[in-house]
């Protein structure tokens, strides 16, 4: 089984795939270590860590050199979060992820923003296409940002969701992510788009059990990753700063992994 054709299989069950986002080749490792079964990046959370800010303000070429170290270093399946795919047309879009997948990424995901819902179907038949022409069965999950960024009244974010899973579906999308969809609605999207359902996990979603007893196929913790392991670098630094307790410090860092030995052999 290759790696495209495990990914897709990760999307059947029996268990909802939790994707904790990395953000670079340690985090990945780390991830993967404790039991991941595919590695995905969160695209602000590697946009922070290079010092730029998210919605496609990382140069491609950063993005291409991070999942390249990710995919160098683990032996799960890798999906990389590709924004609007960094360019402004479906072309551009297709070239872009035709190099992620040259370096060995198996999936991708593709967001509309506030893009044309037009311009996002036909950057996901691009990119269905050059995939075909490199022999990958890609993974490419489509998010729709209907409910994150409020693209259409609340009593209407539902059905336009299902409208819009629904055309990506026939481009070729592989999966939906509809980030900040009601607990409440998301039966009615497992049952009318059917495709394998990805939530976004933030503070007030349901847990994965329940998640998985909806019918959704894919939870992932998107920049929570990142801001739990910042927010305890934040802590540690203040603390050190405040007294310079070495002994403090160091046991703070002992988790009994050899970081090293990670990445040797």
């Amino acid at each position: 089984m290759t790696a495209a054709e495990h990914f897709h299989a990760l999307h059947k069950g029996p268990s909802i795939l939790i994707l904790p986002n990395a953000w670079d080749a340690m985090s990945a490792k780390i991830v993967e270590g404790a039991g991941a079964k595919a590695i995905a990046t969160s695209s602000a959370a590697v946009a922070w860590a290079h010092g730029y800010a998210d919605g496609h303000h990382l140069p491609f070429e950063l993005l291409l050199r991070t999942a390249a170290e990710i995919v160098r270093v683990v032996k799960v399946p890798v999906t990389c979060d590709s924004e609007g795919g960094y360019a402004d047309t479906p072309e551009a879009a297709a070239e872009n992820i035709r190099r992620l997948i040259d370096i060995g990424v198996v999936g991708v995901n593709l967001e509309d923003g506030r893009d044309a819902h037009d311009l996002h179907t036909r950057k996901v038949a691009a990119i269905r296409k050059a995939a075909a022409a490199s022999g990958v069965d890609l993974f490419i999950n489509a998010r729709t940002d209907v409910y994150l960024k409020g693209l259409v009244s609340a009593e209407k974010r539902l059905a336009e969701s299902v409208r819009r899973g629904a055309a990506l579906k026939d481009e070729g999308a592989s999966g939906i992510f509809v980030p900040g969809a009601a607990a409440s609605d998301i039966p009615a999207l497992v049952k009318e788009i059917q495709l394998p359902l990805n939530i976004m996990g933030w503070a007030g979603v349901p847990k994965a059990a329940e998640l998985q007893a909806m019918g959704v196929r894919r939870l992932s913790a998107a920049t929570n990753m990142a801001r739990a392991a910042w927010a305890t670098l934040a802590k540690s630094a203040k603390m050190y700063l405040f007294d310079g307790d070495n002994d403090a410090l160091t046991a703070m860092g002992e988790a009994g992994v050899d970081y090293n030995a990670l990445f040797k052999g």
